[in-house]
Formats: C-alpha cells, sequence, structure tokens
C-alpha cells in the first residue's frame, strides 16, 4: 500500500474509533522512541508470523519524517549469524531479553503468542523496557503491554491495514520547535505596523 492510498484511506476513515486508536497507539509509540532516554525499538512478530512489513514502513517513515528512532531492529525467531545483509536482522528473541531501560519492545502478531515469547517480553519488561503489543486481543501479551491496540479482525486485509495506518500516524510530521521558530523569525522581521 503506497502513500497515496494510506492517505486516501485515512481521509475516508476520518473520526472512525479505528483510525483514532491507531492514532493514539501511534502516538505511543513515537513518544516512546523519542524520549530523552530513548535506546532503540525492537520490532518483533509471533514464531508463525515476522512483521517485515511493518519493520518495512516504520524505516521508510523514519526517513521521510527525520525520527531516526522509529527505525526498528527486527527481532527474529530463526535469526542466525549466517542471515547476510543487515546487522538489524540477525537478532533473534534473546535479544527480548536483554532488553533494559529505554528501549521499547513492539510485538506485532495477529496469533497468540507462545510461551517463549511472553518469555522474553516479560524479561524485557522487568529490565525497564516499554512494551507496546499490536495485536488480535492476546490476553497474556496485553498483560505485558503497557499499551495495547487490539485488531478485532486479524485476518487479511484487517491486521496488514492496522499496521499501515500505524506506521503512517507514527511518522506524521508534527508542528514543533521549528514551526514556532520560523513563526518568531516572521514575526520580528515584519516590517512593523504603523497605528497612527
Amino acid at each position: 500500500m503506497d502513500v497515496t492510498r494510506v492517505s486516501g484511506l485515512r481521509e475516508l476513515l476520518a473520526g472512525s474509533p479505528l483510525l483514532d486508536s491507531t492514532a493514539a497507539f501511534a502516538g505511543s509509540l513515537r513518544r516512546a522512541v523519542t524520549r530523552r532516554s530513548a535506546r532503540g525499538l525492537l520490532l518483533v512478530g509471533s514464531a508463525g508470523y515476522e512483521p517485515w512489513h511493518l519493520a518495512a514502513h516504520l524505516d521508510d517513515e523514519a526517513a521521510w519524517a527525520g525520527v531516526p528512532e522509529l527505525s526498528p531492529t527486527l527481532v527474529r525467531h530463526r535469526a542466525t549469524a549466517a542471515a547476510g545483509g543487515s546487522e538489524r536482522l540477525r537478532h533473534g528473541l534473546p535479544r527480548l531479553a536483554a532488553a533494559g531501560r529505554g528501549e521499547t519492545v513492539l510485538v506485532v502478531t495477529p496469533e497468540p503468542a507462545r510461551p517463549a515469547l511472553l518469555e522474553r517480553v516479560a524479561d524485557a519488561r522487568r529490565g525497564g523496557a516499554t512494551v507496546l503489543a499490536l495485536a488480535a486481543g492476546d490476553p497474556e501479551l496485553g498483560r505485558l503491554a503497557h499499551e495495547n491496540l487490539t485488531v478485532e479482525s486479524p485476518e487479511e486485509p484487517g491486521f496488514d491495514l492496522v499496521q499501515h495506518l500505524v506506521s503512517a500516524a507514527a511518522g506524521e510530521r508534527r508542528p514543533g520547535r521549528r514551526s514556532g521558530l520560523a513563526r518568531l523569525v516572521r514575526q520580528f522581521s515584519m516590517e512593523p505596523v504603523n497605528r497612527w
């Protein structure tokens, strides 16, 4: 799904609970990875579902929005040192157990999390990591997460759609200090108003 289609979809869903909940979740994700003490984003799926697609979209949004902290490290269930390519693809579940304060763990799965994943996510939370879950209502995972986004219909295209909405909202450009600074520069560089 390209940017134009996601944009059109967001316009179509404007004011809907789905759009509001994905925007709120994306806001939590962005705040978690950009806070002063942030130390990175770990993205993990279940044994049967690796969120490659979301990893790619978050990477794109990170570049587009100028928020490199949104670019995730994909944690894989069957990672090997021989995976080749990027260091970001060589991390297995033990990486979650090592997650600590300042790191954010985003768990994305349309199926129930297995005990091995739940155990590692619990380790990350005990270590001080912020845990977010985008899942299909898994109660055990929900109890471990600081914040949840439940996808009512996890089958495609529902689950994929929600991931697109979350990544787009997380990368949305927000007015900030630069726009305020630009406003001040304009205000002080304008011709003075003659009130006589």
